[in-house]
C-alpha cells in the first residue's frame, strides 16, 4: 500500500489535515508534542474509474465507488512535529526522521498564517515564518541522511574495494529507509558524484548528494495550511515565490474537517475533494453551523476552489509518485473476477511497473507461472515485461492457479 507522511512544526495542523482525510479522531491541542506517537490511518485517492468507459457497473472489493470515482486506499502517517536540532535527537525528531523514512511521499504542512514560531509554539497570526519553516525542515531531513551516510562510510567504503558499484554501496545502508540503487544511482547523477572516488567526498558533496538524494527517494509537496485566516494570503504567495520549482497547495484542513463531519451527520451533501457543497436541511443546523458553512465557502470554496485535503492527496499519488491505477480481471469479456464482480480491484502500481510486477502484487503463485497478459479492451496478448499504463484492464495468464 501506498504510504504518505505528514511532515511540519507542530502547530501546523497536521493531526487536523490527517483527521480530515481519514475521518478519525487523533486528538489535536495547541501545546508543542500533542502527537507523541505516529497517527496512522487510511485515506483515499480518488481517480475516475474505468466502469463509465466500459459501459459496465463495477462492484469494487478493495476500495469503493462513488459517482464514478474510484476511491483508493493508501495509509497516511501524521508523525510527531519537527523542530531545530530534530536530526541530533532534539524535541522527537529521532522518532519523527525514523518514521518519515518509511513513507513514499511527504506532504509538508506548513502555517501560511505565520501564526507558528521558530520553536512551534502558537504566536500572533503574521509574526512568523513560513518560508524560513519550510527550509528549517527540509534541512533536518538532508542532515539526517547525511548523518546515515557518515555513520556508515567505512561500510561503504568497504563494499566499493569489494567490487560493488557506488550506487549499490550507498543504497546498501539505506535500504531500510525505503531508498533503492536506483534513485540513489540518479542523485549521483545529478549531483555530479558518479565518478568521484567516495573517499575524497567533501562536506559539501556529503550535503549536495543528500539533497539529491531526499528530493528524489522522498518527493514532497508544499501544503500551506490555515488558509481561511486573513494573514495567509500573503504568505502563501510569498510560498510560491520563494519554492518555483515545487508544488505548493492552499489548504483548510479545518474546513475540509468540518465538511466531512456534516456530510457524514447527513447535514450535507459532499464529496471530499469537491468544489461546492450542499445543504440537505437547513432547519437541522444551528445558526453557528450555518454561519461556519458560509464562512467556508466565502473564504475557502470561492477562493481556491476546494479545501485543498483530498487534491494534496491525489497531487502527491499521482504527480508525486506518478502512480498509475491498473484493474486486473479473469473474464476479459464481463471485466469480472472469478466469483462474478465487475471490476473488483484498482491497483497502484508505480509507472516502470510491469505483467509481471502485477502478477506479483495479486499472488506469488500467479506470479511464478506467469505466462503473458491480455488487454482486456484490445484482446492483445501482452508480454511478462510490458510496462502497463494508467487504467489499464488486464488479465493474467498463468500456469498456476491460486486462492
Amino acid at each position: 500500500m501506498v504510504r504518505i507522511g505528514l511532515i511540519g512544526k507542530t502547530n501546523t495542523g497536521k493531526t487536523t489535515f490527517f483527521n480530515a482525510a481519514t475521518l478519525l479522531s487523533a486528538e489535536v491541542s495547541t501545546y508543542p508534542f500533542t502527537t507523541k506517537a505516529p497517527n496512522i490511518g487510511t485515506c483515499y485517492t480518488v481517480t475516475p474509474c474505468v466502469d463509465t468507459e466500459l459501459g459496465v457497473k463495477c462492484s469494487p472489493r478493495n476500495s469503493f465507488c462513488r459517482d464514478g470515482w474510484r476511491h483508493i486506499p493508501i495509509e497516511i502517517i501524521d508523525l510527531p512535529g519537527l523542530i531545530k536540532g530534530a536530526w541530533a535527537g532534539k524535541g522527537l525528531g529521532n522518532q519523527f526522521l525514523s518514521v518519515a523514512a518509511q513513507s513514499d511521499a511527504l506532504l509538508h504542512i506548513v502555517d501560511a498564517s505565520g501564526s507558528v514560531d521558530e520553536e512551534g509554539r502558537l504566536t500572533e497570526p503574521g509574526t512568523g515564518n513560513p518560508v524560513a519553516d519550510v527550509f528549517d525542515i527540509e534541512e533536518e531531513i538532508v542532515i539526517w541522511l547525511m548523518k546515515i551516510i557518515e555513520r556508515n562510510q567505512d561500510r561503504i567504503v568497504k563494499s566499493i574495494k569489494s567490487g560493488k558499484r557506488l550506487a549499490e554501496a550507498i543504497a546498501e545502508p539505506l535500504q531500510g529507509l525505503r531508498i533503492t540503487e536506483k534513485e540513489v544511482a540518479l542523485a549521483l547523477a545529478r549531483s555530479g558524484l558518479q565518478d568521484k572516488d567516495f573517499d575524497n567526498w567533501s562536506m559539501i558533496d556529503d550535503k549536495r548528494f543528500s539533497e539529491e538524494l531526499r528530493s528524489i527517494a522522498k518527493p514532497t509537496l508544499i501544503i500551506a495550511n490555515k488558509m481561511d485566516i486573513d494573514t495567509s494570503e500573503r504568505f502563501y504567495r510569498e510560498l510560491l515565490e520563494r519554492f518555483p520549482n515545487r508544488i505548493v497547495i492552499p489548504c483548510s484542513a479545518e474546513a475540509e474537517l468540518i465538511l466531512r463531519r456534516a456530510e457524514q451527520k447527513g447535514l450535507i451533501k459532499y464529496l471530499p475533494g469537491e468544489e461546492k457543497f450542499t445543504i440537505l436541511d437547513k432547519s437541522r443546523l444551528t445558526q453557528q453551523q450555518l454561519w461556519a458553512l458560509e464562512m467556508i465557502n466565502e473564504r475557502i470554496l470561492v477562493r481556491y476552489m476546494r479545501t485543498g485535503v483530498q487534491f494534496a492527496i491525489n497531487t502527491a499519488v499521482f504527480k508525486l509518485l506518478a502512480m498509475n491505477v491498473v484493474y486486473p480481471v479473469a473474464d476479459t469479456s464481463r471485466y469480472t473476477d472469478t466469483r462474478g464482480n465487475v471490476l473488483p480491484d484498482a491497483i497502484l502500481l508505480p509507472p516502470d511497473a510491469t505483467v509481471k510486477d502485477l502478477a506479483e502484487r495479486i499472488h506469488k503463485e500467479l506470479a511464478k507461472g506467469l505466462l503473458y497478459a491480455i488487454d482486456a479492451r484490445s484482446g492483445l496478448r501482452l508480454p511478462a515485461d510490458y510496462r502497463l499504463k494508467d487504467r489499464d484492464v488486464i488479465k493474467i495468464q498463468s500456469a498456476r492457479a491460486y486462492g
